[in-house]
Order: structure tokens, then C-alpha cells, then sequence
């Protein structure tokens, strides 16, 4: 955790007080899992948590900054600003993914790339600010590295994998693609899916999501970047 430390006081001006939470925040539960003896805590319950203060500060920002908005449009463009792809561009940009501690069967399966458990990360690190520092630096910190993205309209870029591996694989005629789920994990409220993407029978590529559509579009993009 030193490097991470290190990484926040020195670009984004924060210093934990409470490590444990911080550490917390960078715990996936397959590696919690793996070190049951160790009773290792996950960031699911920060991710709960930072999902509410994210979801609190982005109202206030388009409540403040669009007064014209009528409030369906300010809940369109919320859903945009806190969706998974977003959020996990976020993690990568401030360089988090490098720090977060993986059970060895997700490293291998390409977790680390993975925008689910990437967004996941983001949501666990603003919980975690939030219980050390309070929502004003929380605030502050997506006033820097967050906000003056959506301000540009980066959050907009938004690609459609699933069309996009379709035009690249029927390029040189007619291929059957199919999604099916491999897997359904955690209770009914907060399911995670595992899909895999096949195409003329064979698995290209898979993914996950908190829907199943989210979970094709993983699985899509993972098998886009498998091709290069």
C-alpha cells in the first residue's frame, strides 16, 4: 500500500488516516476468498457506500451547473456520467487498477481488465474517502479528476461493442453470434452475470456485468481487444 499512498499524497493531495479502509477499498472478494484464515474485508460495502456519494455529488453538479435541465434529462445524463465504462476509465486513469489486490483464478481470467470489477474499485475508493475524509474531499477529488471530463464530453463516448464485433467478424461473410450465460453469482438484488460470446459455435471471449446485456457488451469488448 505504500505506493498507493505515495500516488494520492502526490497527485490528488490526499493522506488516509485510516489505512485499513483504504486497503479495504483495493480488496476484491476473490482475493478475500482466497485468504479466508486471514478474515481479509472487501470493498463491497464501500462500493455501496461511494456509489450513494458519487450518485449525490453528480445531482448537486447538474443541479447546479444546468438549472435549465428539466430533471428527466439530469437523470439521463447522470446514468451517463456513473455508468460501469465510465467508472472504470476513471480507475485506469488515476492508475488504481495497479493496485488492487486480485485472487489469483480473477488475475488469470483477466480481472484486472475487467470494467466491472474496474468501476467496482472507483465506487470502493469514494466510499472509502468519504468514511476517512468526508464527502467534501470526495468532492474534490471528482472535481479533478472526474468532472472536468464530463465537462468536455468524454462521458459521451460511449462504443457499442456488440455492434462492433459484429461488423468485424461478418466483414468476410455471414457468422452465427451468440451470447449465452456461463454463470449468475450473488443474491437477486445484486447479481453478477458471466457471459461468453461465440461465434459459428466457438468462445471468443467473456465478460461480466450487473445486467445481462452489460455482461454481452463485456464479453464483446473483451473478444474486440483479444483480436487486436
Amino acid at each position: 500500500m505504500q505506493g498507493l499512498q505515495k500516488k494520492l499524497a502526490t497527485e490528488f493531495g490526499i493522506d488516509f488516516s485510516d489505512l485499513t479502509l483504504l486497503e479495504t477499498a483495493f480488496t476484491h472478494t476473490s482475493y478475500a476468498n482466497e485468504h479466508r484464515l486471514l478474515k481479509i474485508s472487501h470493498n463491497e460495502r464501500l462500493e455501496f457506500l461511494g456509489d450513494a456519494v458519487l450518485q449525490l455529488i453528480i445531482s448537486r453538479y447538474l443541479y447546479q451547473n444546468y438549472p435549465y435541465f428539466p430533471e428527466g434529462e439530469m437523470s439521463k445524463r447522470r446514468s451517463m456520467f456513473v455508468r460501469e465504462e465510465s467508472l472504470a476509465g476513471f480507475t485506469r486513469a488515476c492508475g488504481f487498477d495497479a493496485f488492487l489486490r486480485l485472487g489469483k483464478g480473477e488475475e488469470k481470467s483477466g480481472g484486472r481488465n475487467r470494467d466491472t470489477i474496474l468501476g467496482d474499485l472507483f465506487e470502493a475508493f469514494l466510499g472509502a474517502l468519504l468514511l476517512d475524509k468526508g464527502v467534501e474531499a470526495v468532492e474534490r477529488f471528482l472535481y479533478q479528476v472526474m468532472i472536468p471530463q464530463l465537462e468536455v464530453g468524454n462521458f459521451e463516448r460511449v462504443t457499442d461493442y456488440k455492434t462492433y464485433l459484429q461488423e468485424l467478424l461478418q466483414v468476410n461473410g455471414e457468422v452465427i453470434i451468440q451470447y449465452q450465460v456461463v454463470s449468475e453469482n450473488g443474491p437477486a438484488h445484486d447479481k453478477v452475470f458471466e457471459v461468453e460470446v461465440l461465434v459459428n459455435g466457438q468462445a471468443i471471449g467473456r465478460g461480466q456485468g450487473r445486467s445481462k446485456k452489460q455482461a454481452e457488451q463485456d464479453a464483446a469488448k473483451n473478444a474486440v481487444e483479444v483480436r487486436g
